[in-house]
């Protein structure tokens, strides 16, 4: 389970306001209704967004779209007007923005930027990077644009283990940057961001769990987190990624192959409270759908709160009613799946 940690949990609820309160009351409501008649119903705004800030990355990880160049939706950038724009039609509702989905936030010039507008509208905000950009200056400037949770992605304590799911990335500058943060926060003493190193378990790294709970303590990070990794195609698994320990798994080992471990329910809480935002302003139902392929609406023909409540919308959400399984994105979902370190 996870861990709860008493000042990252306080700082969220901190950006509560009556408003945000009773929308997120409406949201949970009409999400149970929907669950409990099978018709789709939909009250409030998102409680919370993720926003694409690029769809760029300078790493070759294997089972990533952005470092296989897989998307059939163009490379880009997020830009800070529409960004702003679109957090001004939402932030009297909106507690968290998920401020990534695919490619490496840092390479957006104006991500940093676009973080302290956020923060200056008093939403949680939270990034996942792999480091490689966290120099001296970034670091100190991702404390003073107020980030609320800074997530890094460490997947090996050695370069030769690292570098096998990591593929073109140097595990030193991601401890280089991570201590970056780390001394930052006490020199400007600040308690923010939470910094998390986050372990994707495969069978390549598998071997070296505790060590990367030592390392975290060495730096100094707030807290280590340990999530199973999506493989596409399970079956076979032809990187050989699938962990043979069963906790750090999605999957589980059958006579021809792998099959999913989870069980699809005909409901999901993410298509009521957390939409995607692509870079170029699609709306895609989850994370889940990375590249875009079940587009919900297009923010630079309509504004969000027409598309949160039209048709296109409410034919999703009918869809997961009658059936997760048919639907593809949700065929490999691992909601509920991430496992965190209790020590």
């Amino acid at each position: 389970m996870a861990r709860f940690n008493r000042r990252d949990s306080f700082n969220l609820l901190s950006k509560l306001t009556p408003r945000r309160a009773w929308n997120g009351i409406k949201v949970l409501s009409s999400y149970y209704v929907t669950k409990w008649t099978k018709k789709p119903v939909q009250w409030g705004y998102p409680v919370s967004i993720s926003f694409e800030p690029t769809t760029s990355c300078n790493l070759r990880c294997p089972e990533c779209p952005s470092g296989l160049r897989a998307f059939t939706r163009p490379i880009g950038m997020l830009q800070k007007d529409f960004f702003t724009e679109t957090i001004d039609q939402l932030s009297k509702e909106l507690l968290y923005l998920v401020f990534y989905f695919q490619g490496e936030p840092y390479l957006n010039p104006s991500f940093l930027d676009m973080v302290s507008y956020a923060s200056k509208k008093r939403i949680y905000s939270a990034t996942s990077t792999n480091a490689h950009y966290l120099n001296d200056a970034n670091a100190k400037r991702t404390i003073e644009s107020g980030l609320d949770r800074l997530i890094i992605s460490i997947d090996g304590t050695t370069q030769d283990v690292y570098q096998q799911y990591r593929v073109g990335g140097t595990l030193s500058k991601v401890i280089e940057g991570a201590k970056n943060i780390v001394k930052w926060k006490k020199e400007l003493k600040s308690k923010k961001p939470f910094v998390v190193f986050q372990f994707l378990v495969v069978k390549p790294n598998e071997h070296q769990i505790e060590d990367v709970k030592k390392l975290a303590k060495e730096v100094g990070v707030d807290d280590i987190w340990f999530k199973t990794a999506q493989i596409y195609d399970y079956e076979n698994d032809p990187n050989q990624l699938i962990p043979t320990i069963d906790k750090y798994s999605r999957y589980k080992k059958t006579e021809t192959g792998h099959q999913f471990k989870g069980k699809l329910q005909n409901h999901c809480w993410r298509l009521w409270h957390d939409p995607v935002i692509t870079w170029d302003g699609l709306v895609a139902p989850c994370c889940f759908d990375k590249d875009a392929q079940h587009q919900l609406g297009d923010l630079k023909k309509k504004s969000f709160k027409e598309i949160w409540k039209n048709g296109e919308y409410s034919k999703f959400r009918k869809k997961i009613t009658e059936g997760r399984k048919n639907i593809d994105i949700c065929a490999n979902c691992s909601e509920g799946t991430k496992v965190w370190s209790n020590d």
